[in-house]
């Protein structure tokens, strides 16, 4: 970077992104009295009428940035990411799933083997606890019969609404077994809290009520004097120093400024696609091939879950739904008699509005989106993605950043849609919509940057540090050897913690 402005202040540690693993870094880290820097390359989400306005948010994507990447094919697409304090957190819907105890095992799917992590779901379980404290989870222990054994959740279960309850009910008597869906919402349903509306999924909470990294750990990490955060600042590139072995600055553009900071630690948790961009950026004569890419695997086995969003239509059905993001439906999560492969969840979604459905099928009509709306009800099916090294995310000249990907699990994925399609069905709805993001799907991207114990075939150790560089931590879904098929942010954040504590106890003191 040609000119720097080197900066005068020198930090303990420096936290590239605040979403669910910056953000949450940000917090377990703020009470050490370690000085700490978070970056955050966008600016904290207003609080204005356009965040519950679909139009605002899907038709116009006011929240979302301009920055377009290319596909395998070298088109252009306009990814589905917000650079804003809090990361993608402040959009989710606040499913916060614990990944189920076999995901953290090696497991046979159509298309191959989803590979074991090296850890298992007991190392991670208690920190899995302390997430779901932190981020306010709402579930109901024993309920899915996926989940493991675990005590009770930190809140009660949010309530089914009437009509879904209804629905439940029938979809207990056809033989499945709907749970509650565990979601972080602040105090729903109570005063001052989460009023349960109908814009959750894909909109920031205009009253600070949804669970995300920036309401639950970003704005009170940042009454600690000793972290510091820098919005509009984003991080260009790592510098080595001269035996490559650790970081010693990062070059920041800063509202236009070119600034070099210096630390003693870097945690990097920009995101799967971001991160591994950051490290591919800092390639130097120690790194050719990107910042810790011995292994070669920085950018390689990118995945993200098959989702398919369904609408379920009845012309006759004018009991509408508001909040009615609460049912998880696990039973064709796992192999078993109907079909020999795993299938994945099929969830209960956020309200769809007409400005929504106008967003992804254009050629319909404003009346008959809202028609088909305020007539349905709307649920998610979720397929795991296996890894690939040919899906990788790499750099174009000028720094354009390239995501080539072809899923896997296509087929299990579409009987999991065509079992979600004959469900609702039975309940009534007369006809089902069904769409999908394919191949340029950007939501719960992951493993991009894997971990393990063997630096020849991963980049990370199971505490998320870099094996070829001693002092940078990478702290997102990057770390994930598989995708699971559950929602990925609560192991997110949990692993966030359990990296915390090693940072406090091996590095800090």
């Amino acid at each position: 970077m040609a000119d720097v402005e080197r900066a005068t202040e020198h930090f303990d540690v420096v936290i590239v992104g605040s979403g669910a693993g910056g953000g949450t870094m940000a917090h377990a880290l703020s009470s050490t009295g370690a000085r700490i820097l978070l970056l955050e390359r966008g600016q904290a989400v207003p609080q204005e009428a356009e965040n519950w306005d679909p139009k605002a948010v899907w038709g116009d994507k006011r929240y979302r940035p301009d920055e377009l990447w290319l596909d395998g094919r070298g088109r252009s697409f306009l990814p589905f990411v917000h650079y804003v304090v809090g990361g993608n957190t402040k959009f989710w819907g606040s499913a916060l799933y614990r990944l189920r105890r076999d995901d953290f095992d090696a497991v046979e799917h159509l298309d191959g083997t989803s590979p074991a992590w090296p850890i298992d779901y007991d190392t991670l379980a208690p920190w899995y606890d302390r997430a779901e404290r932190l981020y306010q989870v709402h579930g109901e222990q024993g309920s899915d019969p996926t989940d493991a054994e675990r005590g009770p959740f930190p809140y009660p279960a949010v309530p089914h609404e009437p009509r879904i309850l209804e629905l439940v009910e029938r979809l207990r008597e056809d033989g499945l077994h709907p749970a509650h869906l565990p979601l972080g919402l602040v105090s729903p349903g109570e005063p001052g809290g989460c009023i349960l509306c109908s814009t959750c999924n894909s909109f920031p909470c205009r009253i600070r009520a949804k669970s995300d990294a920036d309401t639950m750990c970003v704005e009170p990490a940042l009454a600690s004097p000793t972290l510091t955060m820098w919005t509009g600042a984003r991080a260009d590139r790592l510098v080595t120093d001269s035996t490559g072995k650790r970081v010693v600055a990062a070059d920041v553009v800063r509202d236009g400024q070119q600034v070099r900071v210096t630390a003693s630690t870097f945690v990097v948790s920009c995101g799967a696609v971001n991160s591994a961009a950051l490290l591919l950026r800092s390639a130097d004569h120690h790194h050719p091939r990107g910042l810790a890419n011995s292994s070669g695997l920085v950018g390689r086995r990118y995945m993200a879950h098959l989702s398919t969003m369904i609408e379920a239509f009845h012309p006759f059905d004018l009991n509408p739904t508001v909040f009615q993001k609460t049912v998880s439906i696990n039973d064709f999560y796992r192999a078993g008699d109907r079909h020999a492969y795993p299938l994945g969840n099929i969830q209960s979604q956020g309200r769809a509005h007409g400005a929504i459905v106008q967003a992804v099928a254009p050629f319909l009509p404003r009346w008959a989106c809202d028609r088909v709306v305020a007539r349905g009800v709307d649920w998610l099916a979720m397929s795991e993605d296996l890894p690939r090294e040919s899906n990788r995310v790499t750099l174009e000249a000028g720094g354009r950043i390239r995501l080539t990907y072809r899923p896997t699990n296509q087929v299990p994925h579409a009987q999991l849609v065509r079992e979600a399609t004959r469900m609702l069905k039975r309940l009534g709805y007369w006809q089902v919509i069904r769409h999908s993001f394919k191949v340029q799907n950007t939501t719960h991207q992951c493993g991009t940057l894997v971990f393990g114990t063997d630096p020849r075939t991963s980049v990370l150790d199971t505490f998320c540090r870099t094996h070829d560089v001693e002092n940078l931590f990478v702290v997102d879904a990057s770390f994930f050897p598989s995708s699971a098929a559950v929602n990925p942010g609560l192991t997110i954040i949990a692993q966030a913690l359990r990296v915390a504590d090693h940072v406090t106890q091996q590095v800090l003191n």
